[in-house]
């Protein structure tokens, strides 16, 4: 069930740093980390005990444009969190207001890809979306692929592309499910095979699996990539 929202958002964190998932990664953007998601991942790397606070419309704006006064230009603002689409009636009046005073700097969202009605909302305010596709044998949650699918269905008319997360209990079944998905609607699609960065009892992916993967969906798929977490290799937001 998506989260009704008034126009307020419940924010953990708004930072200056540069991308580092995915086929963006590099780049510097304006991070606004959301609080708050309808998927709980067991490798999930949200921080928990940092308490969100809550921001206007207005509070929001005047922060993204200090930063952009003292971190200079941005390639574009990351939504990212948690889910940003659980705030859907926040970004529906947000974002026309960034495209406004902003005009050159691009909106990526980063999500999870299970609300599509909300995605289908604030698309047109939004020009790079980084999907998640939910493995269950990755996360240890249900499986998403019809909503994933419905999802991808409407962000390919964005710039977009695809990520699933590997982990040594991800199964080969999980990874032809994605390609299948993905295939059904571009081939041509970015697919980012990345390995999970070791949190709590979760150990780093073997080598040999994500070649493993990667061979699998080479198959099928024209653009495949083995991309770790490189904000992490780095040590930075």
């Amino acid at each position: 069930m998506e989260k009704e929202r008034s126009p307020k958002a419940d924010v953990l964190e708004i930072f200056s740093s540069v991308q580092g998932e995915g086929p963006f990664v590099g780049i510097k953007q304006i991070f606004i980390k959301f609080a708050a998601c309808n998927v709980t991942c067991k490798f999930c790397d949200l921080e928990r005990n940092l308490p969100p606070k809550e921001f206007s419309i207005e509070k929001l704006l005047s922060v993204v444009k200090q930063i952009c006064v003292n971190s200079g230009d941005h390639h574009s603002m990351s939504l990212t969190g948690g889910e940003p689409l659980l705030y859907k009636n926040f970004l529906k009046d947000f974002l026309p207001r960034i495209k406004k005073e902003h005009k050159d700097l691009k909106v990526y969202l980063e999500t999870n890809s299970t609300l599509v009605h909300s995605l289908k909302e604030i698309i047109d305010f939004v020009d790079i979306i980084a999907m998640d596709f939910k493995l269950p044998t990755s996360t240890g949650t249900k499986d998403y692929w019809k909503e994933h699918k419905e999802f991808l269905s409407v962000a390919r008319k964005k710039n977009c592309f695809v990520k699933v997360v590997i982990t040594n209990e991800t199964r080969e079944s999980d990874i032809k499910k994605a390609v299948n998905v993905i295939c059904g609607i571009d081939k041509d699609l970015l697919l980012v095979l990345q390995p999970v960065w070791p949190v709590r009892n979760i150990e780093r992916a073997k080598t040999s699996l994500l070649f493993d993967y990667l061979f699998l969906a080479e198959r099928r798929l024209n653009n495949v990539r083995i991309m770790p977490q490189m904000h992490k290799v780095l040590r930075v937001r």
